[in-house]
């Protein structure tokens, strides 16, 4: 097995705008994640890192360059094996928890675990115990309406890992938390990667958080530094 949970090579990407010229946004992007490493994603808004995490969650397809998720080339991956992949593999967190309000926390948790075939039994079991983990074992029965802030994102990361991925993508996970709570719920990340050696990449706008992970990457004029 690999010790790389996602490799990324010559990522090109651009959008065609209502001019003539086509909007590069990713100019070739290279990066290599290790399992159990934590690195921070910074760029000013509307510098692609968005269209970069999504390339490499396999939500989006790059013009040029290989995506390569928990040691499988993507490249010519049909849209099938893409879904299942990116199921199985890769979790997603953003700044906005977009939990199921009509569900509770353990009920959000449980949902994708049975999308992707697993029993109900052990789906509810798996998320009893991640919720254990993130200190939220009384909670579950409540909906997210019912948490707060920090607690409905904590929520959010579990609902992430239920499916065991290799690979933890985040998008501003804090930005939308007080700096207190904004830490606590970054330990709780860190945490989760060190029990479970999956690797995270995380974008943040936030310089004191991005120098607490493993590295800080810089998405500059559509190229990583």
């Amino acid at each position: 097995m690999s010790d790389l949970s996602l490799e990324l090579n010559g990522l090109e990407k651009s959008y065609v705008t209502g001019s003539s010229a086509d909007v590069a946004v990713l100019r070739g992007v290279d990066l290599q994640l290790k399992r159990g490493e934590v690195v921070a994603l910074v760029a000013p808004s509307g510098a692609g890192k968005s269209t970069l995490l999504h390339i490499a969650g396999l939500l989006d397809q790059a013009d040029r360059g290989t995506v390569r998720v928990a040691g499988q080339d993507m490249a010519s991956a049909n849209e099938t094996l893409r879904t299942q992949m990116r199921r199985r593999e890769v979790g997603f967190v953003y700044q906005f928890h977009h939990l199921l309000p009509e569900f509770s926390a353990l009920e959000n948790i449980v949902l994708p675990q049975l999308a992707n075939g697993e029993s109900e039994r052990a789906a509810r079991a798996r998320g009893a115990d991640l919720l254990a983990r993130v200190g939220l074992s009384e909670r579950a029965a409540h909906r997210p309406a019912a948490l707060s802030g920090g607690e409905q994102q904590r929520v959010a990361f579990c609902r992430a890992m239920a499916n065991s991925p290799s690979v933890l993508l985040a998008d501003e996970p804090t930005g939308n938390l007080d700096p207190a709570t904004s830490d606590q719920v970054f330990d709780v990340l860190v945490d989760l990667v060190a029990e479970t050696g999956l690797s995270a990449l995380i974008a943040t706008h936030n310089p004191s958080l991005a120098a607490r992970m493993d590295r800080v990457l810089h998405l500059q004029d559509g190229l990583l530094v």
